[in-house]
């Protein structure tokens, strides 16, 4: 009985979120203006955007319309797709089909199981769906958060090398401006073309380039950039304030940067170490069994 009534809640509380979602809601500010840049990022009004072409394009596009609608921002997963990249709209659909997936693997295992002589409750297809489904469906979000966290590493290590450039620029007698794209052009990494290209289409719509970079930073989730742009709109028009501060910046980041750099080297001997007693432990068990058992034998 208790299974029957657990499995009507699970499916209310199911038909409740859903018939919730659907039902259009009053948005707030913040989230009337997410859904005007998301509904004129979809071509909705302005300049049209690219026709989708394939399904999965066309699929991702309804699917972030339903989001904007909706208010749901998800600015964290949107800063991990913006450093990969990677399309809102394509996110969106691999999500909901690896969870089409996945809800269908479910019954399909019971089916195996079914095959193999294991007797099942008719429940169970209906619980490995539900598994499946939601675990098939976090599954992009798992594998963003990760790539995502690589790249801001890297692009960490870029930017405390990039403000060592931009001081050096500075101290021969270049202006902020022509310091910071002359600091950019130096390399040709997916970093610093990230760099050139904000400072670029700044310069070009007539924002100040510390304003850019402060923009860059909130849209990839990089702190570092933030700060950097509100603390070089506070010192643009001092020189010697702005190489000290940049300096004292990089040499910051570089310190952070080799901090955690051992907190991970320590970790990992720990588990190195954890491994080796398991190893020996697991040795001295293989080297004492049989004269253990000799022994219990002789009593």
């Amino acid at each position: 009985m208790w299974t029957e009534i657990l499995i009507g809640a699970v499916f209310g509380l199911g038909l409740f979120v859903v018939v919730w979602a659907l039902i259009p809601h009053r948005l707030g500010a913040a989230a009337q203006v997410a859904r005007i840049d998301a509904l004129r990022s979809l071509g909705q009004f302005g300049a049209p955007a690219p026709a989708a072409t394939s399904t999965k394009e066309r699929l991702g596009a309804r699917i972030a319309e339903f989001y904007a609608r909706q208010g749901w921002e998800m600015r964290s997963v949107r800063a991990d797709l913006a450093i990969m990249e990677r399309s809102w709209q394509q996110f969106l659909a691999t999500k909901v089909g690896l969870g089409a997936t996945g809800f269908l693997f479910g019954p399909l295992v019971f089916g195996a199981a079914a095959l193999l002589g294991l007797h099942l409750t008719p429940i169970v297809p209906l619980w490995l769906a539900l598994t499946f489904g939601g675990l098939f469906f976090i599954l992009p979000d798992l594998e963003v958060r990760r790539e995502a966290a690589a790249k801001r590493d890297d692009m960490r290590r870029v930017v405390a090398a990039y403000l060592d450039l931009v001081s050096m620029n500075l101290a021969g007698g270049r202006g902020l401006p022509e310091a910071l794209m002359t600091a950019a052009e130096v390399g040709d990494g997916w970093a610093l073309r990230r760099i050139r290209d904000c400072l670029t289409d700044a310069r070009l719509t007539g924002v100040s380039q510390w304003t850019a970079l402060g923009r860059l930073g909130t849209d990839l989730g990089i702190k570092e950039l933030t700060d950097l742009g509100s603390a070089l709109t506070l010192v643009a028009d001092d020189g010697a304030k702005v190489r000290s501060s940049l300096s004292s910046r990089a040499e910051t980041m570089r310190h952070r940067e080799l901090a955690e750099m051992e907190g991970k080297a320590g970790a990992r001997s720990q588990s190195m170490l954890v491994a080796q007693l398991l190893l020996c432990t697991g040795f001295m068990i293989f080297i004492l069994y049989p004269a253990v058992t000799q022994i219990f034998q002789l009593k």
